[in-house]
């Protein structure tokens, strides 16, 4: 059933910052699978992080591992034929997303934003990277902007529940389970309570309603990162009732360095009353910040969701909740590492900008709101 996942504890879980981490570290799982690979992304473009996949999925396969690769038809069109067929060669199965078709009109803008790859049922990663140069920090494609983001390495029962939620899309996609769902293994690996939340578009805000929760029983700090600050009202209200009671709330976001400038422009509409309340903006100034991560006390969590209007509306969603304490502190130890390479937007500079600045972000926001009206 669709958002009935449950806490479980004795799982590990491990923080992975940028790609030069996380992408070998996903490559090396894939290399060490003896049964099964399950990946479900939704940026998959074409390049050299996306032959180092190719390659290590295709030796997979041919050792004997089954592999699925569920792809969003948007994410993936930079995906190219000749690695897809490279793919089909290999007896990988890949099943696409809400192919794009015209005649579907507003129904083409739903996908499946989800980032999951779960190893032999007993590894999983979940978090906001895609299959994509742009991962790589150091060595992002030529002329592309340099993506910050992370990902999650998770062991323990909690995995039986990413299988869950990756083969329900699986079958709804038209692909077929030709492998046996474990069930949850709870021999101890860790100390982390963990979970997954989920979004289905307008139908299931699990993931927004964990974070509202959070929020409003937060005592001591809300730390959020987020790409695309373009928040629900729900959101918006328990943070800045959060911070006038005194909580510390920050809010990390991206600066300029974004793959969509007008957001960023967009987004300003919001500040006033953050800013007003006591909330700390921070803009990410080193790269485009495509992470998606909370820390309300000691709670953790991480994945695809941005909390945003776009995400909550039309998209597939899926965060992982932990509580650990050595995990919480690794995530402040990186947001307080954030909010360093970051601008802090001060009320009194922000409230004196120009006016064809204000014009500039009324207009990216009128634009926003016509937008969300589109069913």
């Amino acid at each position: 059933m669709a958002g009935s996942y449950h806490w479980s504890g004795g799982n590990r879980v491990e923080l992975l910052v940028e790609g030069e981490q996380f992408i070998p570290h996903m490559l090396k799982a894939i290399t060490e699978a003896r049964q099964l690979l399950l990946l479900e992304f939704y940026m998959v473009s074409s390049g050299n992080v996306a032959d180092l996949f190719i390659e290590a999925l295709i030796k997979a396969a041919r050792r004997g591992v089954k592999v699925c690769w569920l792809i969003d038809d948007f994410g993936g069109r930079q995906f190219h034929q000749q690695d897809r067929e490279r793919l089909a060669k290999a007896s990988i199965e890949v099943q696409f997303y809400n192919r794009l078709r015209l005649a579907k009109l507003a129904r083409n803008l739903a996908r499946d934003h989800r980032k999951l790859m779960i190893v032999d049922q007993k590894l999983g990663y979940i978090g906001g990277t895609g299959i994509s140069d742009e991962y790589l920090r150091e060595k992002p494609a030529e002329g592309a902007l340099a993506w910050h983001d992370i990902m999650l390495g998770v062991e323990g029962a909690v995995v039986s529940d990413m299988v869950r939620l990756f083969t329900r899309q699986w079958c709804l996609c038209g692909g077929k389970i030709l492998f046996n769902v474990m069930p949850p293994d709870y021999t101890r690996v860790g100390d982390a309570m963990s979970r997954v939340t989920e979004a289905q578009g307008v139908r299931l805000q699990q993931i927004k309603h964990s974070f509202v929760q959070h929020i409003n029983h937060a005592t001591d700090r809300v730390w959020l990162a987020t790409a695309y600050f373009l928040p629900v009202f729900s959101v918006r209200r328990s943070l800045r009732q959060a911070a006038e009671r005194g909580v510390d709330v920050r809010i990390i976001v991206s600066s300029l360095n974004t793959d969509h400038p007008w957001v960023y422009h967009a987004s300003k509409r919001y500040y006033r009353r953050l800013l007003k309340a006591g909330v700390k903006i921070y803009e990410y100034q080193p790269a485009f910040l495509h992470a998606k991560l909370g820390l309300c006390d000691s709670w953790v969590s991480a994945g695809s969701c941005n909390l945003d209007h776009w995400n909550l509306r039309w998209n597939l969603e899926a965060n992982l909740e932990v509580v650990e304490p050595s995990l919480a502190a690794a995530v402040e130890t990186l947001l307080r590492s954030d909010m360093e390479e970051s601008e802090e937007v001060v009320y009194d500079q922000w409230r004196s900008r120009p006016w064809y600045q204000k014009l500039r972000e009324a207009g990216w926001s009128l634009l926003c709101q016509l937008l969300l009206k589109i069913r």
